[in-house]
C-alpha cells in the first residue's frame, strides 16, 4: 500500500514551491542594479548588431 498524504498540506507545498520559484525569477529581473542593465542590454544589441548584418538581402 502507498504511503498516506495529507492533500491539504501537499497542496500548500507544492503552491510554496511554485511562489518560491516565481520570488526567485523576480529576484533575477528586478535586482538588477543599473550599470547590470545597461551591460546586458548593450550585450544583447551587440548580438542583434552582428546577426543584423549576417542576414542576406532578398532580391
Amino acid at each position: 500500500m502507498g504511503e498516506i498524504i495529507n492533500l491539504n498540506r501537499a497542496r500548500k507545498m507544492r503552491a510554496n514551491t511554485a511562489k518560491a520559484e516565481t520570488a526567485s525569477l523576480n529576484r533575477a529581473a528586478f535586482g538588477q542594479t543599473k550599470a547590470e542593465r545597461q551591460k546586458a542590454k548593450a550585450a544583447r544589441d551587440r548580438i542583434q548588431t552582428v546577426l543584423d548584418g549576417a542576414k542576406r538581402d532578398k532580391d
